[in-house]
């Protein structure tokens, strides 16, 4: 993203900008508010791409698009907490601003606040509170929440025990190559009628359309 806007500026100025001119008017941008500025100037920072690392400065720019409303850079913060990356680490504050990002649709930041209900780290625990955002992330392609998914159906934690759903969740992030969803979709499996299996796997065709090719 950080690259894609510089060569953007590059077009804007043509050939007459240097180097320091370009980082110059991204920073400015990022001064004068604008948030996507911001997160990828806390992402450099972060990184260490283009400017010194410095997990403080990161966490300095993402607060201030997070705080405008930026999901990245929410779930940026959120991981930051998680971390204690650029500041003491946090599960309350994690949660808090991975539920700001996961509000707005952020896949990941809806699968790592289901995660979050799973074990109780910065909220109470409240297995179908997890599986409503593992729900949401998994819709949006995220394969873990995807698995994650399948385990609670299969295990009956947040959801009513349901080995075809099990099985369906699981079959369609096995499709895309996890081995550990392999090994326990077919545990699973061996649980099926002829019946409820047939069932599984034309619901796997229809959800793998759907919840996987369209974010690939």
């Amino acid at each position: 993203m950080r690259y894609f806007f510089i060569f953007l500026v590059g077009l804007f100025c043509l050939t007459s900008c240097t180097n320091t001119e370009l980082e110059s008017i991204f920073y400015k941008k990022a001064v004068a508010g604008d948030t996507t500025t911001q997160n990828n100037l806390g992402l450099s920072y972060a990184t260490g791409e283009g400017v010194p690392e410095d997990d403080r400065e990161a966490v300095k720019w993402f607060r201030k698009a997070a705080e405008q409303g930026h999901a990245n850079a929410q779930y940026n913060l959120g991981i930051s907490y998680t971390t204690g990356e650029g500041v003491p680490e946090d599960d309350r504050k994690a949660v808090k601003w991975f539920r700001k990002a996961a509000e707005q649709g952020h896949a990941n930041a809806q699968y790592n606040l289901g995660v979050r209900y799973a074990t109780g780290e910065g909220v109470p625990e409240n297995d179908r509170e997890a599986v409503k955002w593992y729900r949401k992330a998994a819709e949006q392609g995220h394969a873990n929440a995807q698995y994650n998914l399948g385990v609670s159906y299969a295990t009956g934690e947040g959801v009513p025990q349901d080995f075809v759903d099990a099985y369906v969740w699981l079959n369609i992030v096995a499709a895309q190559g996890d081995k550990k969803a392999i090994e326990v979709r077919d545990l699973y499996k061996k649980l099926l009628d002829i019946t409820s299996l047939a069932k599984a796997q034309e619901l796997s065709k229809e959800y793998f359309k759907k919840y996987v090719v369209p974010f690939q």
